[in-house]
């Protein structure tokens, strides 16, 4: 083939090429916006899901309050109630008091005893009460070292306002020490009333 044969068809095949008709470039899709896009479909249909399902409110519920019962006042007794005042308003119907000078009539406190010996302890006391003292009235072992004490019995009425002598048997202990013996009055039925009287020795 010669030159000027070769030049003509490049030529044609320029004049073919630009004439074709031009494919269309499609444009590059914006991948932000489609983004966004699915975001906004998704958080729209959570929105319409929780709303479909959004329970309605119910009714308050009431709350039961208990009632607290109202106290009724009621007299505490500050002994036992059968030593309540008889006939005179504030006074026990047994109460008793003694003088720290002369409450001990035998055996004072510190008294040295051979191990079991034998003693009479004596007491004074008034009754203060506003009943008589009699039958059934008697000493009773409180606290310490019984040592085998047995009350004597009154033998006597004791009227309100009266002194009397109240005493109890002892016998002190075998062993070296010192001892402590504490008595109370108790009325017939046994309710122990007053102060306690006592004697401490020592055994040597």
């Amino acid at each position: 083939m010669n030159t000027r044969a070769s030049i003509f068809l490049l030529s044609t095949a320029i004049l073919l090429g630009a004439c074709a008709p031009a494919t269309p470039i499609e444009p590059t899709p914006d991948v932000l916006a489609i983004r966004t896009s699915a975001a906004n479909t998704v958080v729209a249909e959570f929105t319409l899901t929780a709303a479909a399902f959004t329970p309605t409110s119910l009714p308050p519920t009431q709350t039961f309050t208990p009632e607290i019962p109202t106290a009724t006042p009621t007299t505490a007794f500050a002994t036992d109630p059968t030593q309540i005042a008889l006939g005179t308003p504030g006074l026990l119907c047994d109460d008793l008091s003694f003088d720290l000078a002369t409450v001990d009539v035998t055996i004072l406190d510190g008294t040295s005893m051979t191990p079991a010996q034998e003693f009479v302890k004596t007491w004074k006391i008034k009754n203060t009460g506003s009943c008589a003292w009699g039958d059934g009235y008697t000493l009773t072992f409180s606290y310490g070292q019984k040592m085998d004490g047995q009350p004597v019995p009154l033998g006597v009425v004791v009227q309100v306002g009266e002194e009397v002598e109240i005493s109890v048997n002892f016998k002190a202990p075998t062993a070296i020490g010192e001892y402590t013996s504490a008595w109370q009055m108790a009325n017939a039925a046994g309710v122990t009333f007053g102060k306690a009287v006592f004697v401490k020795i020592i055994v040597q």
